[in-house]
């Protein structure tokens, strides 16, 4: 899918606001995460496995978070799951797995992880045009979801490691990336001063 069909993607965008980190506090926040250069390298070798596998994975995540009322939620208006936001929101998903896996963790990366998480705080809706869903998705089940989204990866890797070392070192490089961007998204939850 072409990143320019997709509705809301704004990666790469000048007109977005830049991140609150620059290249030294991206450094100090990935030492926190552990995720090196090697780690890198990882995330690089598992892109050709994962790429082919996005549609079984967001059907995966998909599945998920709809047979849990609580989290198909923030994607609920009064009527229901409004399916063309989740339509909408899949797609930007979908191309998220393919930035982390690909990331060139530079400026344009940066205040796109911004204002994903602006989005999760407030804004909501706003790219797709729609209405009536909650206002916020709770910081809680964005930190919760790291778990499932980091599980569920595995079986795809696997589909394509080498061997068991390959596999670890993959999944572990998913892991870390994956915290690394809700660590990022969770600067519009957070007090003035204390991100």
């Amino acid at each position: 899918m072409s990143t320019t069909a997709i509705p809301g993607y704004r990666y790469g965008d000048p007109a977005l606001p830049p991140a609150p980190i620059g290249a030294d506090g991206l450094r100090d926040l990935r030492a926190a995460c552990l995720l090196s250069d090697d780690d890198l390298a990882a995330l690089s070798e598992a892109a050709p496995i994962i790429e082919p596998q996005i549609e079984e994975i967001l059907d995966t995540w998909y599945g998920f978070v709809g047979s849990h009322p609580f989290l198909l939620a923030s994607f609920s208006t009064a009527e229901g799951p409004h399916q063309g936001y989740l339509a909408a929101v899949r797609a930007r998903f979908g191309q998220w797995i393919r930035d982390t896996l690909r990331a060139g963790y530079d400026d344009r990366w940066l205040a796109y992880q911004r204002e994903i998480g602006r989005r999760h705080a407030s804004g909501k809706g706003e790219a797709d045009g729609i209405t009536g869903t909650p206002e916020v998705v709770p910081y809680r089940y964005l930190a919760a979801l790291i778990v499932p989204i980091t599980v569920t990866m595995r079986p795809f890797l696997a589909k394509g490691a080498r061997d068991a070392e390959h596999l670890e070192r993959m999944h572990q490089a998913w892991f870390k990336a994956v915290v690394l961007s809700v660590a990022l998204w969770s600067e519009p939850y957070v007090r003035e001063g204390w991100w």
